[in-house]
């Protein structure tokens, strides 16, 4: 009898199996699956032909196919006006003046870009209207990290398509409860992390500032499921915008408790009126995910990075000596002469150049309201030229570099008084000025021939010079053009990024041997867009080691340190010790007045110049990073840089207040094998309070450093070798 009921029981689930199977085969015309290392995007094709996601997250989890079609608010890309009651990621007003779209799959293919990347694109198509839109998914595998942007064009007679959406990228994410972190600030207080937890509505973090738009925030962001973000546990994505100019990001938590991730460009003020036959591009966003805490996705951009996303990664990035702290505008060719012999003194690589070097008469850059546009050397403090200081620090053993803002433009200068127009204003508006200046309009023609030639005719004819400083210190107040039609003004912001997308890649490939650090106001413009045309980036005006401690911790979340420009100034007068080892965290380099310090000053700089080098640029440049204690939960941080092969390490410890941190647990080395530990960059005279061990790689994370600082203002840098 039993035997019986257990052979019925087994019909019954089969016949509920097939059953199952029959019913989601009826909704479902196609199953697409894209995988990049632990990440797993699927995407089902309706019986509707509407393209929905299924999943999107953990590779290994298995995807069930529904019995009944998704609610609309399942699509993958949803389009606005039929039938769509959430956000929209594609809004549009046709030809025939008809406000919505419609979406059905056309088709889809994978190409295969090298050994370890892979495209796939997906193929949509309004029903109704020769309306396209093109989904692009590249995934890297050996990173784990997924890049999404659209491309949208038309056929449609009678004019154009006026596109008022055009999200890069609108995945969907399911859990019990979300976490977002942000990382926001103000001028000076750049990458400030914010966590809070998400509710019921749509929370926007954007940016409407046109040009150097990061300046309050940056495009990037963290996603934790079920609680706030953790270093090494937990479900966690982060993700990144390619765009420098104004973006949004919306989180909009719906009924159904789904978090819908709408990223890409600020729709505000930005509708683009699409030409038929032309085709609009969305920036690319990009994705990675980790079951194992934010410290394994941070360490996922920084490989990604490493191999595709900034210039020359295995270069050195050389240490250099910038003169702005030294002697803003007010310098001539023998102040600048001795401050090369300083840096040769004190073993720097490259000698950096920065504002005021151009700009002659009435128009002579002595200051920040003079002389921006008019790139001519200035005859009264550089008479002999840029190819004569570039000789003079060659014969010294130093590079030469300059620094350079081609987008700006002062009133009070002769190019502003040649090309009023020139400039992005408002029509019947008093123009605003930021910083003294104004931003010249890269949709013109003549303006990018013009900054173009900027570039060219300072290099060109100067090849001493091996490094480059851009600068762009104002965003957008007024975004209209001169030269734009009327009907066409919303395209301003759109264009001129794209525009200084295409200078920038001009510049990289014109001048491929000549080094560039990205600034903006200090990180106005920190965004994977703009990096791949330059080896580093400026953090942050904000060179008070203090203050920098938690602005390089922010950055680092996403950016490798090799990109993270760290220098030693006066800034805050805290003690010169921290500011060196601070400054040894990131891209290392000084600025200072050399001639001004003492001598003892000038030895300690050289010793953690010479120790950078020697010992530990390949560990920061190169090395995988570990947060140990974060200074936004301790009076100590604490981060460490752990060699690819795990024989070697560095540890930072800087002590942000008074307080206690008994301990400090490592991370990232090989368990079984054995280490020593012992503390570098002691003044001289200084005994270590670390004691100098010998343990596992096991004992080291598990019981971790005995950490003898206390007061605000102590550091230390431990080096750590593998001996067996």
């Amino acid at each position: 009898m039993k035997n019986r009921i257990g052979i019925f029981c087994m019909l019954v689930f089969a016949l509920l199996g097939a059953q199952a199977q029959q019913a989601a085969s009826s909704v479902a015309k196609q199953v697409i699956e894209i995988v990049s290392g632990n990440l797993k995007l699927t995407l089902m094709v309706g019986s509707d032909n509407r393209l929905y996601q299924l999943g999107f997250g953990d590779a290994e989890k298995k995807i069930l196919l529904p019995s009944v079609l998704p609610s609309r608010e399942q699509e993958f890309l949803p389009p606005y006006g039929n039938g769509v009651i959430t956000e929209s990621a594609i809004q549009a007003t046709h030809t025939d003046g008809n406000t919505s779209t419609e979406l059905h799959y056309v088709g889809h293919e994978e190409q295969s870009v090298s050994a370890d990347v892979r495209q796939t694109v997906i193929s949509l198509r309004d029903p109704a209207y020769n309306f396209f839109v093109d989904v692009y998914v590249k995934c890297y595998q050996s990173a784990g990290l997924m890049e999404i942007w659209n491309t949208i064009r038309h056929d449609e007679r009678g004019g154009k398509v006026v596109l008022y959406r055009y999200a890069s990228a609108s995945p969907l994410l399911k859990a019990s409860s979300y976490w977002l972190t942000q990382f926001n600030g103000k001028y000076k207080r750049e990458a400030t992390l914010e966590e809070e937890r998400l509710g019921e509505g749509i929370k926007i973090l954007d940016s409407k500032l046109g040009v150097r738009a990061n300046q309050f925030r940056i495009p990037s962001f963290i996603l934790s499921y079920n609680h706030a973000a953790k270093e090494n546990e937990g479900e966690v994505f982060a993700a990144s915008l390619k765009w420098a100019g104004s973006f949004q990001l919306a989180f909009e938590v719906d009924w159904n408790k789904n978090l819908r991730v709408l990223t890409g460009i600020n729709p505000i003020g930005s509708q683009y009126y699409l030409e038929r036959g032309a085709t609009f591009t969305t920036p690319a966003v990009l994705w990675t995910y980790s079951k194992k805490g934010k410290g394994e996705t941070s360490r996922k951009f920084h490989r990604w990075a490493a191999e595709y996303a900034i210039r020359d990664a295995e270069k050195d990035r050389p240490v250099l000596l910038n003169n702005w702290e030294a002697t803003h505008c007010d310098f001539d060719e023998k102040r600048l002469i001795g401050l090369f012999d300083g840096a040769r003194q004190i073993g720097a690589e490259l000698f950096l150049l920065d504002d005021g070097w151009f700009g002659n008469g009435e128009f002579s850059r002595d200051d920040d309201k003079h002389g921006l546009g008019d790139w001519q050397v200035s005859a009264k403090k550089l008479p002999k030229g840029l190819s004569y200081l570039a000789k003079q620090a060659s014969k010294r053993k130093i590079g030469f570099g300059i620094w350079l803002e081609p987008e700006m433009v002062n009133p009070k200068s002769e190019l502003y008084n040649l090309h009023p127009d020139w400039i992005i204003t408002q029509q019947k508006r008093e123009p605003i000025l930021g910083r003294h200046q104004e931003i010249l309009d890269l949709t013109r023609p003549e303006v990018q021939h013009y900054e173009w030639q900027v570039i060219d005719q300072t290099l060109r004819p100067n090849p001493g010079i091996s490094y480059v400083k851009w600068d762009c210190n104002r965003y957008v107040t007024q975004p209209g053009s001169a030269y734009l039609p009327a009907q066409e003004q919303s395209h301003l912001l759109i264009d001129y990024n794209w525009a200084l997308y295409r200078l920038m890649d001009r510049f990289a490939k014109g001048f491929p041997d000549v080094m560039a650090m990205l600034c903006a106001g200090g990180s106005g413009r920190i965004d994977y867009g703009s990096l791949q045309y330059f080896h580093s980036f400026w953090p942050s005006d904000n060179t008070d080691p203090l203050s920098r401690i938690k602005i390089q911790w922010g950055f680092g979340h996403f950016f490798p340190a090799s990109t993270i420009s760290a220098h030693v100034t006066r800034m805050g007068k805290r003690h010169l010790k921290l500011a060196i080892d601070v400054a040894l965290s990131g891209a290392f380099g000084i600025d200072l007045a050399l001639d001004k310090a003492t001598p003892e000053e000038r030895a300690q700089l050289a010793e953690g110049v010479r120790l950078y080098k020697e010992n530990l640029r390949k560990l920061v440049m190169h090395g995988e990073l570990y947060r140990l204690v974060s200074p936004y939960e301790h009076p100590l941080a604490a981060l460490s840089y752990v060699a690819k092969d795990k024989t070697e390490a560095v540890v930072y410890l800087y002590q942000t207040m008074d307080g206690k941190v008994s301990s400090v647990h490592l991370d990232g080395l090989e368990a079984d094998r054995t280490y020593s530990l012992r503390e570098i960059n002691l003044p001289e005279g200084a005994v270590s309070r670390f004691t100098s061990e010998i343990r596992t790689g096991k004992e080291w994370m598990e019981k971790g450093v005995a950490n003898p600082l206390e007061k605000q203002f102590e550091s230390a840098v431990l080096e750590l070798k593998m001996i067996d």
